[in-house]
């Protein structure tokens, strides 16, 4: 997932930059409207804590029969990923690589793709969404 709007801002190395407010770019990665309206619609309540990861991971996959819906859903599950992670996991932020990639950096410095493993979850529901965030916040 590519995010062109962000701007042709580039920091020291070369990557992008984020916006002067990383509340702004958390709150706009966030909206993960597909997978919000999805989980409505299953009853499940996304509160962005990773209780609601593991409601996600219960639910019945519908989507798989939807090929143009699912990249999408995978994208968005893999941003409601990070945005749990970065809520919840103290350190954790956003960061765009220089190819548009959004990622989550933890406070030790590692980076986490979340879209990939979003897109997985949404094809076939492995790896599980809340085991991705047990692997993710453990120290």
């Amino acid at each position: 997932m590519k995010i062109p709007f962000l701007g042709p801002r580039h920091g020291k190395s070369g990557d992008a930059a984020l916006p002067a407010d990383p509340e702004a770019i958390a709150a706009l990665l966030s909206e993960c409207e597909l997978l919000r309206s999805q989980a409505d619609r299953a009853g499940v309540r996304l509160d962005d804590t990773p209780a609601s990861l593991e409601a996600l991971d219960q639910l019945v996959p519908l989507w798989r029969d939807d090929p143009e819906t699912l990249p999408w859903l995978g994208n968005d599950a893999g941003l409601y990923l990070g945005t749990v992670v970065v809520r919840t996991v103290p350190g954790a932020v956003w960061r765009i690589r220089r190819d548009g990639e959004p990622v989550v950096r933890l406070a030790s410095g590692r980076e986490v793709e979340v879209t990939g493993p979003g897109r997985q979850w949404a094809g076939s529901g492995v790896p599980e969404l809340s085991q991705l965030y047990a692997e993710i916040a453990e120290p």
